[in-house]
């Protein structure tokens, strides 16, 4: 499986995303600046996590509007996959390629614990490892992360099958909206998701829960 990582001026979990997608798929990750206004030929592109532009105007916003986010917008539109993790998640929205929108934490304090998310949706490139209504573990850090949606959007991606996961057992640390921990868009290819899967993945980092989301990628990219 080909994957590349985007970096912004901001970006702190660029290097966590690469070690995962290598112990994972046996393969290095390209590097993309995002500067850069073309992207390799990969299954997929990824948005980490960190603080782009400092989070001015908006978490998101200014990265949005990056060189590199129309190559994402398009290679998006022919399939590629992409994911965007935390900060990633907010790119995804305020560049319209996701519904929705992620604002301050309800008690507007960052916060930076383990959650557990329930999966909603298992019928994605991204989810498919997993079993339907499966609770795992998997660590936040953040600000930014209450989704909100309008009430008709909220229709429309709660009966579209666009949830992916939810935070489950009371354990929402931002006061999400349906406790969304993590959204689809309508073809499926495209994922945004607060928590930090690839903090997971080995036990030395205390467990390895979010090795699904990752493996579901690889093991699609390999019977493709």
């Amino acid at each position: 499986m080909k994957s590349a990582v985007i970096t912004f001026p901001g970006s702190n979990r660029e290097r966590d995303m690469m070690n995962a997608l290598k112990l994972i798929t046996g393969h290095e990750s390209a590097a993309v600046w995002h500067q850069d206004t073309a992207l390799p030929d990969v299954d997929l592109v990824v948005l980490p996590g960190g603080f782009s532009y400092g989070d001015y105007l908006r978490a998101g916003a200014i990265a949005a509007r990056s060189p590199v986010m129309r190559a994402v917008a398009e290679a998006a539109n022919k399939g590629v996959l992409v994911l965007g993790v935390c900060n990633g998640f907010q790119m995804l929205t305020e560049a319209g390629l996701l519904p929705g929108s992620l604002m301050r934490n309800a008690d507007l304090h960052f916060v930076c614990r383990e959650v557990k998310l329930e999966t909603v949706n298992t019928a994605s490139a991204f989810t498919r490892g997993f079993k339907p209504g499966q609770v795992w573990r998997c660590p936040v850090a953040h600000h930014d992360g209450n989704y909100f949606a309008d009430s008709e959007t909220l229709e429309r991606i709660e009966s579209g099958g666009q949830v992916a996961f939810r935070y489950a057992d009371g354990t929402n640390p931002n006061g999400s909206v349906n406790e969304i921990a993590g959204v689809l868009n309508a073809t499926g290819n495209v994922l945004g998701m607060m928590p930090h899967p690839e903090n997971l993945v080995d036990p030395l980092q205390g467990g390895t829960d979010g090795r699904s989301l990752f493996a579901s990628i690889a093991n699609l990219m390999e019977t493709a």
